[in-house]
C-alpha cells in the first residue's frame, strides 16, 4: 500500500487517538487535530508510548478559515472526520443554540472539510474522506434524538458526495460505530443537566443507566481504527462498515422490526 497523508479530526482521545496511532504505525504520514496544546501534549505522549510519529494541528473545525489553512497545508490524501460530540436530552428540551452548534460539528465542519480536501484529491488523482457516523445513523432512540438527526444527515450527504465524486478518483465511506468505550456518552449525560428534564426525568435516568451496565460490551476504539485503516487500504472500499457487535446485530435487524414494534419496546425500556 501507498504510503498517504492521512488526516483525523479530533483526535485527543477514544477513536480519533486510536486512529491516529494506527495510522502512523502502519506507516503513512498521520496528523491529528486538536483544540488545545494541552490535548496536543497528550497525543504527542501516547506517540511516543507507541514508538510512532504522530503530527498535530491546532483547529476548531467550526473555524472555516482555520479549516482552509489547515486543508490547504497538509493536502491529505484521507481525510478522516472524527471529531464531534453528543447532546442527551429530549428534542423538546434542548435549546435551538445548541441544537444548531451541534449540526454545525457533526455536519456542516466535515462537509467543509471534504470541500476543501476535494480539489487536492482530484489533483492527485486519488482520495478517500471517510464520515465517522454511528449506529445512530441508521436508528434513533431517546434521548440521543438531536445526535441520530445529524449522524441521519451525515449519511445522506455522503452517499450523493459518493457517487458526484466517484469518477475523479475518490472514495466516500461512512462508519458507523455501535457502542464505543469513550467518554463522550457520558459527558453529554453529565451536561444534560443544565436542560430542564420537564417530565423525562426517569427516561433519561434509565437511559443513563443502560449506558453504564453496558460498557462491558462496548467496542475498543482501535477495532474502528483498524476499520479505518482497512476503508483507506482497500482498492474498493464498502459505502458502510458497521463495527461492533451490537452494530452488527442492530444495523441488520432494525430494517425488518417494524416502526410500531420498535417504538413500543423502546418506550417500555425507557419509561416513556
Amino acid at each position: 500500500m501507498k504510503r498517504r497523508t492521512v488526516l483525523t479530526t479530533g483526535c485527543n482521545a477514544g477513536i480519533g487517538l486510536a486512529t491516529v496511532l494506527e495510522v502512523a504505525e502502519r506507516g503513512h504520514r498521520s496528523i491529528g487535530t486538536v483544540r488545545s496544546e494541552e490535548a496536543a501534549e497528550l497525543v504527542a505522549r501516547a506517540a511516543r508510548d507507541r514508538h510512532v510519529d504522530v503530527e498535530t494541528r491546532i483547529l476548531e473545525v467550526n473555524d472555516a478559515e482555520g479549516c482552509a489553512e489547515v486543508v490547504d497545508a497538509i493536502r491529505p490524501d484521507v481525510l478522516v472526520n472524527n471529531a464531534g460530540y453528543a447532546i442527551f436530552g429530549a428534542i423538546e428540551r434542548v435549546p435551538e443554540e445548541d441544537a444548531r452548534t451541534l449540526f454545525d460539528t457533526l455536519v456542516f465542519s466535515p462537509v467543509r472539510l471534504a470541500r476543501l480536501a476535494l480539489p487536492h484529491m482530484r489533483k492527485a488523482g486519488w482520495g478517500r474522506i471517510l464520515f465517522m457516523s454511528s449506529l445512530f445513523g441508521r436508528v434513533a432512540a431517546p434521548p440521543l434524538g438531536w445526535y441520530a438527526s445529524a449522524k441521519h444527515a451525515i449519511e445522506g450527504l455522503a452517499d450523493v458526495l459518493r457517487m458526484e465524486v466517484a469518477r475523479d478518483g475518490i472514495g466516500v465511506v461512512v462508519l458507523e460505530p455501535g457502542g464505543v468505550r469513550s467518554p463522550m456518552l457520558e459527558k453529554a449525560e453529565r451536561e444534560s443537566a443544565r436542560y430542564p428534564a420537564g417530565g423525562f426525568e426517569e427516561s433519561n435516568r434509565l437511559a443513563g443507566a443502560r449506558i453504564r451496565q453496558t460498557d462491558f460490551f462496548r467496542a475498543d476504539p482501535r477495532d474502528v481504527a483498524r476499520v479505518v485503516l482497512t476503508a483507506l487500504e482497500a482498492s474498493s472500499p464498502q459505502a458502510r462498515y458497521l463495527v461492533g457487535y451490537d452494530a452488527q446485530i442492530i444495523g441488520r435487524l432494525s430494517p425488518m422490526i417494524p416502526s410500531w414494534l420498535s417504538d413500543r419496546v423502546t418506550r417500555l425500556v425507557q419509561g416513556l
